[in-house]
């Protein structure tokens, strides 16, 4: 970053007041003039061209912090040695010759619903490094290691958005439930806004299930009419004149952005309800699980209802939170290393198994997975030999870290049901078939939102960025 600034001494160079502007206080939902280039006819329309082009209206994704085995749960081994296949039996699916693991019978049912992709592969071994990789579809600087969080990161893909088309329907773009995500307790990198500024972070929440309402600063109070609240928001208007003497505080910029936001959540009825999980059936929030996680994929589904383009939720918000306290399931992470059989069994595979099915099925009744495109996808996934680790707790065996093939899930807004992309190897552990990136990913994200993944933003200090390397994910569509 400061080698661009000296090598850039012309006067187009953002003077430093606008760095702070834009930096601090731009990303209240709106762009500035001139931040996005100029987009072609005959790219805008080759980009449309592309198959499930604009078919979501949102997208949510269900994030596997840790990293799920793809042999013990979407593409099992029945056939192969049993250091391989591991200790698991498979159980068929509603989709005809395909199984999945034994413990997950709820997601098996609604398998027609579901492309399962089983050739996803990248080269980052490490959690920190490649959530990062995940969330900005790029590697981080240091691969395969555990980055802390830094503002020169590249932004995650809730920030892009907000930044190349804030949405007008909602106070929030892009929302984080669950989160942070952690590494496995501390943040972990990729899920912020990063060079964007604080002010394109998503807003992220914790355990929504904590309070009768998600946010519970949200709660109208009764000794807050709406004559004092208006005063409150004058206050705040007063303060801004003198911002300028306060440029060089970067830390009061940044709450300045945070205290806009929340002024905007608090004006809106639909955002007051739409985090109120108390107005939801108590059966339907037993279909979910009465959990974290659970909880946070219903929360999802409401949000999307309400206009939220885009919802993440990190499935065990500590990769491995098992090590803090292995009896409570909603620390429990993918990270399995040692005791990977109990850990999914008991733990990780009934919850999961639950949940996920519960929000396919919900959105689907409700006739809003046609315009929602949901994406579960961990980090990597597990390596094809079971073994036990010295280095880590537990007894009993577990696999390793492993990037060169894993799986994920998608279903909606044009994804063909019922179906399988990809094939790994006979151990699978590489890919057989043509394999797919995080990268891919997130440009099939984009452009399932209407918006070209190669089109180009700018950043604080006027360097074009492309939305994305990858390309969309064709064979999804059929």
């Amino acid at each position: 970053m400061l080698s661009f600034l000296q090598q850039n001494k012309t006067g187009s160079q953002l003077r430093r007041r606008e760095w702070l502007r834009i930096g601090g206080l731009a990303g209240i939902n709106w762009a500035l003039p001139g931040l996005i280039p100029q987009r072609s006819v005959v790219a805008d329309s080759i980009a449309s061209q592309v198959p499930g082009f604009g078919k979501a209206k949102s997208v949510i994704v269900v994030f596997a912090s840790g990293g799920q085995s793809q042999l013990d749960m979407w593409d099992p081994k029945p056939d192969a040695p049993e250091e391989i296949r591991g200790a698991f039996g498979t159980i068929g699916t509603a989709i005809p010759g395909v199984r999945f693991c034994q413990h997950m019978p709820q997601i098996a049912k609604i398998a027609d619903r579901l492309c399962i992709v089983r050739s996803m592969s990248h080269e980052d071994l490490d959690h920190g490094s490649a959530f990062y990789l995940s969330m900005t579809g790029r590697y981080h600087r240091r691969k395969s290691g555990n980055p802390l969080p830094s503002s020169e990161d590249l932004p995650c893909y809730g920030a892009i958005l907000q930044r190349v088309r804030p949405t007008n329907k909602f106070a929030q773009t892009a929302i984080h439930l669950n989160g942070p995500a952690l590494v496995p307790f501390i943040d972990a990198p990729g899920q912020f806004g990063g060079l964007l500024g604080k002010g394109y972070d998503p807003l992220t929440l914790g355990d929504v299930t904590s309070d009768e309402i998600a946010v519970p600063g949200l709660l109208p109070h009764a000794d807050l009419p709406p004559v004092r609240m208006q005063s409150r928001k004058s206050l705040l208007s007063a303060v801004e004149h003198n911002m300028k003497a306060m440029e060089n505080q970067k830390s009061a910029l940044d709450k300045h952005t945070l205290y806009q936001q929340a002024f905007d959540m608090l004006s809106r009825q639909n955002a007051r309800e739409a985090f109120d999980l108390s107005k939801e059936p108590d059966a339907l929030r037993d279909r979910y699980g009465r959990n974290r996680s659970g909880q946070s994929c219903l929360l999802a589904r409401r949000l999307v209802e309400a206009g939220v383009p885009l919802v993440t939720v990190i499935w065990s918000h500590s990769n491995r939170g098992q090590d803090q306290d292995a009896k409570n399931d909603d620390l429990y992470g993918w990270d399995t290393h040692n005791d990977i059989f109990d850990g999914l069994q008991n733990h990780l595979l009934p919850r999961f198994d639950q949940g996920f099915s519960a929000l396919i099925e919900d959105l689907d009744e409700r006739g809003l997975l046609d315009s929602t495109l949901v994406v579960c996808m961990g980090e990597f996934g597990r390596a094809p030999l079971v073994a036990l680790e010295k280095n880590f707790a537990g007894g009993t065996p577990g696999r390793k870290h492993w990037s060169w093939v894993y799986s994920i899930a998608l279903a909606g807004a044009g994804v063909h049901r019922g179906s399988v992309v990809g094939e790994s190897d006979r151990r699978g552990a590489y890919p057989h078939t043509e394999s797919y990136g995080p990268w891919d990913v997130m440009a099939t994200m984009f452009s399932s939102l209407g918006i070209d993944p190669h089109q180009h933003y700018f950043d604080p200090v006027n360097r074009p960025i492309q939305i994305c390397d990858g390309r969309v994910m064709n064979a999804i569509y059929g």
